[in-house]
């Protein structure tokens, strides 16, 4: 049976139920021995990959996916995604990370109802799975009320796909709303026992205060057994000093993750190590709105795991083919002006495309404790599989280094299928079963209300600020007054 047998636009019939076979691929395992099959099948049975191989025998009714020319590779998996900014995407394309934090966390961010989280949510996850992307960490900081957080949920399981709601809130201390009643009823009611498509972080800064009020949030946590996501080493935001404390109250956890991680010194680098932690590296982000350079190079002489990540689609792309070209890009270009400052060349590349490919994949799974679930393909692993296949494009041919290929050749719209536990949900290049006019709707009316609430006039000049009228110290965050830039009480 073909792909061809189809009974409803974008996909086949009952394809959700039946087992799905990819033929004659170049299969990317991603394995622990990083196997590539030049001409390999994939076999999907229910919500798991049942055989990898070649020639493999198809069981009766199986839909049949022709990946001649293409390349077969796991889901990739963005470790830290602001899904609820979707909706504004594009919009602070040349704001600077302080223009970020005015709007957001001192400003208009307010003005976001629980149906405006809702609809950057719809819209990030839809997105993601069309990228290629089947897991995707919700870095959920906009959620100021249990209505709030309760519509991001609703928005992310309206969406066949793999998702992580990192739980939090810019507009409060972490330490008032981990604590209160509303969160644990929220845990309880809509997280708990889900299984793994929809998983559970707790997302908090750490401003490097001496009195360390973050402790009281790291508590519920380990209470809950629940890691802890954060960013980390942002320049004016975050520094050492939230590394030191949470090290030295023992809340430095394998599980674990420090978005950018830009501007640490070794020491913090060596905590992370010694821990077991790994850190998501958002390229783009940092190349362009100031958390500090691309840390991979010092990860990788620190033997520090990393993953890759978007951070938000209101600045770039929502792919991980761009982070992975980013990110070779400013690794290589570290390592090149490091050697030019000793008069010196650089004659082999340290990092390959290979090893961004490893991260954008096995890096998310094993920074989420997924490893033995999803992340590569592998009999006996829930089937998150993505076929990269354009046989209208001039440059899917030829494919000699795969690798380099995923890295630096492919697009998202490249991504010809994809399955999510099972499930196919792009097929052809369409996404199948999904509302895309719905989520154009919801879209809308988030664009309506925020450009009503705001006036014509400051919505435009939000997307070209000058110098924002509201003070800006070092410290972005509205609920303390500490400054980890300065390292001081402001009055």
């Amino acid at each position: 049976m073909s792909a061809t047998d189809s009974g409803v636009p974008g996909g086949p019939t009952g394809a959700a139920d039946r087992p799905v076979l990819f033929r004659n691929g170049l299969v990317l395992t991603m394995d622990d021995a990083h196997t590539v099959l030049p001409a390999g099948d994939v076999l999907v049975v229910g919500e798991r990959i049942a055989e990898v191989g070649v020639g493999l025998t198809a069981p009766p009714g199986t839909l049949e996916i022709d990946a001649t020319g293409g390349i077969l590779m796991p889901g990739m998996i963005d470790t830290h995604r602001h899904m609820w900014q979707t909706a504004m995407r594009g919009y602070g394309a040349d704001w600077t990370l302080t223009q970020y934090f005015v709007w957001y966390y001192l400003e208009s961010g307010k003005l976001f109802r629980p149906e405006d989280v809702y609809a950057g949510n719809l819209l990030a996850a839809i997105e993601a799975i069309d990228a290629g992307v089947t897991t995707t960490v919700d870095w959920s900081h906009g959620l100021q009320t249990p209505q709030h957080a309760d519509a991001a949920v609703d928005a992310l399981e309206a969406v066949p796909g793999r998702f992580v709601l990192a739980y939090g809130n810019i507009q409060q201390g972490p330490w008032e709303w981990a604590t209160s009643p509303d969160f644990r009823d929220f845990v309880e009611r809509r997280l708990r026992g889900r299984g793994d498509l929809l998983g559970f972080q707790m997302a908090f800064d750490v401003t490097g205060d001496p009195t360390f009020p973050e402790k009281a949030a790291f508590e519920v946590a380990r209470e809950l057994g629940v890691p802890v996501t954060t960013h980390a080493g942002v320049w004016g935001a975050t520094n050492d000093d939230g590394l030191r404390l949470m090290h030295e109250h023992g809340f430095m956890t394998p599980g674990t993750v420090y978005v950018h991680a830009a501007t640490l010194t070794n020491d913090s680098y060596h905590r992370i190590a010694a821990t077991g932690g790994s850190v998501s590296v958002s390229t783009e982000s940092e190349q362009s709105a100031g958390q500090g350079y691309p840390p991979t190079w010092q990860l990788r002489h620190h033997q520090i795991p990393v993953s890759l990540s978007m951070d938000t689609s209101v600045w770039w792309s929502g792919d991980l083919f761009s982070a992975m070209r980013a990110t070779l890009g400013a690794d290589r270009s570290r390592e090149h002006l490091e050697a030019h400052s000793r008069q010196e060349t650089v004659t082999h590349c340290h990092l390959r495309a290979e090893q961004v490919v490893e991260w954008a994949t096995r890096g998310g799974s094993r920074a989420l404790g997924l490893d033995n679930v999803v992340g590569s393909l592998t009999a006996g692993r829930k089937a998150d599989v993505v076929l990269i296949k354009n046989d209208r494009s001039p440059v899917m041919f030829p494919i000699l280094n795969p690798y380099g290929h995923v890295a630096f050749q492919a697009q998202r719209g490249d991504v010809h299928s994809v399955v999510i536990n099972g499930r196919l949900v792009k097929h052809e290049h369409q996404l199948v079963g999904i509302d895309l006019a719905k989520a154009r709707r919801e879209v809308e009316r988030t664009i309506e209300h925020l450009v009503s609430t705001m006036g014509e006039e400051a919505w435009t000049k939000g997307m070209n600020p000058d110098v924002p009228e509201t003070t800006v110290l070092d410290n972005p965050y509205t609920y303390t007054e500490w400054d980890a830039g300065s390292a001081q009480w402001k009055h």
